[in-house]
């Protein structure tokens, strides 16, 4: 089947909004008196805000009751808030703009696809949300990666079956995902972590449309 539709996550293959989480996780760890480092921080990679905090907690050998998790989730998502609300458009990752534009230029949908609940401003802050078709972000999922739903709803809305989607990722959850939607899973990042997907490249920087499709037809063959 040819390819039809492109599905990108958001932090780490747009923008790299990771930092700005672990900076706010970090925080409350601090506040609750342990240390979070950045190799805990990749447990928290395309994750949920909740089932982030439960890891936190979980590190910091902390059990608190519902209602005072409910705050420190929303105090997290404040604090990240007060950061990313600072970005511009420089802070899109190198050639991700210009990889969007040319899926466009090759008849390709596109859509977003992520965990975060902050989708919608994150994108007026880039000023590329005219470059999605859909953008399904967390406050339209009600399973997280690597459960598929996020994908298969991107498809759905895209009218386009998921054999003939290829998926954007830098977390292992996300790949996960993406091989149990039967999507192609393009990773960005380590290929040592993201082994199980089809094609692992540095950055979209390092993509173009004739090597997508080179992977596109070796997954079919």
């Amino acid at each position: 089947m040819n390819l039809k539709a492109c599905l990108f996550d958001l932090d780490g293959v747009i923008v790299d909004t990771a930092k700005y989480h672990y900076i706010a996780w970090r925080q409350i760890a601090e506040e609750l008196g342990f240390e979070f480092t950045e190799r805990h921080n990749e447990r928290l990679k395309g994750v949920s805000r909740q089932r982030s905090l439960e890891i936190l907690l979980e590190i910091g050998g902390i059990t608190l009751p519902a209602e005072e998790m409910a705050k420190l989730a929303e105090r997290k998502n404040n604090l990240y808030l007060e950061l990313i609300r600072r970005m511009t458009p420089e802070e899109i990752l190198p050639g991700a703009q210009e990889f969007l534009k040319a899926c466009w230029a090759a008849g390709y949908k596109t859509a977003l696809a992520t965990a975060s609940r902050n989708a919608a401003l994150i994108l007026e802050l880039l000023q590329i949300g005219s470059l999605f078709d859909v953008v399904m972000d967390g406050n339209k999922v009600s399973r997280t990666k690597p459960d598929p739903e996020v994908f298969l709803n991107c498809a759905r809305d895209l009218r386009v079956p998921p054999a003939a989607c290829a998926v954007f990722e830098d977390a292992e959850a996300g790949i996960e995902a993406a091989v149990s939607a039967n999507m192609l899973a393009i990773g960005i990042g380590d290929p040592a972590i993201l082994h199980h997907a089809d094609l692992v490249v540095p950055g979209l920087a390092s993509l173009s449309i004739e090597i997508l499709r080179q992977a596109a037809n070796k997954k079919i063959s």
